[in-house]
Formats: structure tokens, sequence, C-alpha cells
């Protein structure tokens, strides 16, 4: 896994389009967020901040980047190579998504102590770090069924689109919004409940009980995506 994991790492900064993808973009516009909470912050509170910076980073630098590199290394056969090797399946997965996985986690972790540092730090550090490890694993899970429906790196500018503007769009709208009304509805949305959680966690006044419940619809999420990859999944080109 490590060996596969060295070579995604290389491929990631030789190619531009993904080193932009997952790097540059998603990086950039949470900086903003940022550096620029004072203005976020008439509309929203530093939690709100926090979770478009967190949704931004996992939708678009880890979802789509997972769901491209799968299907590129899907259509130039580089995953049936593989199989064909002593590595078990969940290693090669591992391998291909673990750099982009860690730089995603390394930005995250910047980005939030960036936000804690210049506006102030979250009420409860422990509930935020277990937010993102959910967001984190559940981004992945729905990278991994996505692949499972996109034919080429090409075709995952299309399927990615959904899912990733999707759970922004939710982040965006239970940040502003809240979950006083239709609270079912925008917790059982994907990225509802993980983003009520890192609002408890950053803003707090919610005893923690109240928190703990919302990570079963995240990680529900994760179920029901894993068990769509496992359906859905190629490890060969589509004929």
């Amino acid at each position: 896994m490590w060996t596969i994991a060295r070579g995604e790492l290389i491929q990631i900064f030789r190619n531009r389009l993904v080193l932009v993808t997952a790097l540059v973009l998603p990086a950039g516009l949470s900086a903003f967020f940022v550096f620029r909470h004072d203005l976020f912050a008439q509309v929203g509170s530093l939690g709100y901040i926090a979770t478009l910076a967190l949704f931004f980073v996992a939708g678009i630098g880890l979802y789509t980047t997972s769901v491209t590199t799968l299907a590129s290394r899907r259509q130039n056969l580089f995953l049936k190579r593989l199989r064909s090797t002593a590595a078990r399946d969940s290693g090669i997965l591992g391998g291909l998504l673990l750099p982009i996985t860690v730089l995603s986690v390394a930005q995250i972790a910047v980005i939030l102590g960036a936000l804690a540092a210049v506006a102030g730090k979250p009420a409860d550090p422990v509930l935020l770090v277990a937010a993102v490890v959910a967001t984190v694993a559940m981004m992945l899970a729905l990278g991994l069924a996505t692949a499972g429906l996109t034919n080429s790196p090409e075709h995952a500018q299309v399927t990615t689109l959904p899912v990733s503007l999707g759970v922004i769009g939710v982040a965006g709208w239970v940040g502003l919004t809240g979950t006083g009304e239709l609270t079912l509805l925008k917790r059982l949305l994907p990225g509802g409940s993980a983003t009520e959680l890192v609002l408890n966690a950053w803003n707090g006044g919610k005893p923690l009980t109240d928190s703990l419940v919302l990570f079963g619809p995240t990680l529900a999420w994760v179920v029901i995506a894993v068990a769509l990859a496992s359906r859905l999944f190629r490890w060969e080109p589509r004929r």
C-alpha cells in the first residue's frame, strides 16, 4: 500500500489539473473565508466559516480528486495491473486514496488552525476533530461510490457535480439557517449533520449528548456509500 501511495503522491504533483483541483482551488477559497472572516461573520457565526472551509476542501479537493484518480487509474488499466499483484483490494484503494486524504486533512488542519488564531478558538476542539474525521470518511465513501459510475477522468467532471455542489449547498444552508426548522430533513441530507456538528463544536452552547446523536446520519451515509461502492465499483473499463 505504501509503495502505491508514494507513486500516487508523485502523480498528484506532476498533474497540474489534479494539483489545482486537489490543493490550490479548495485551499484558496478556504483561505479567503478565513482571512475575510469579519465579513462572513456578519451573516453567520465562526462555526459557519469553519464549515464552509471544511466542505470546500472535502467536497472539492478530497471527493472530486478521489473520483478522478480512481477513474483515471481504471481507464489506463493500472487498477487491473495492481489487482494482478499480491496487493489486496483494500490495500490498492487505500494506497491510491491515502495521499489525497492526508493532503486534504493537512489543509483542513492548517485552515481551521488559522481561523482559530485570527478569530478565536473552538469551544470543543475534540468534538471538532471528530466532526472532521466523520466528514472525511463520508466524502471518501461517497467518492468510492461515485467512482463506480464514472467511466473516465473527463466523465468525473460531470458525475461529481451533484454530490460536491450538494454537500457544499447543504453546509451553507444549515450553517446559515440552523436546524430550528426542517430539522429532520436537514440532518438526513449528506453534510447536514456534519455541519451541525461543526457548528456545535466551534460555537458551543449545546449539550454534548445532543451533538453525539448527530454522528448517526453522517456514519449512515458512510455505510450506504460503501454498500453502493461494493456493487458499482469496477476494476476494469466498462465495455
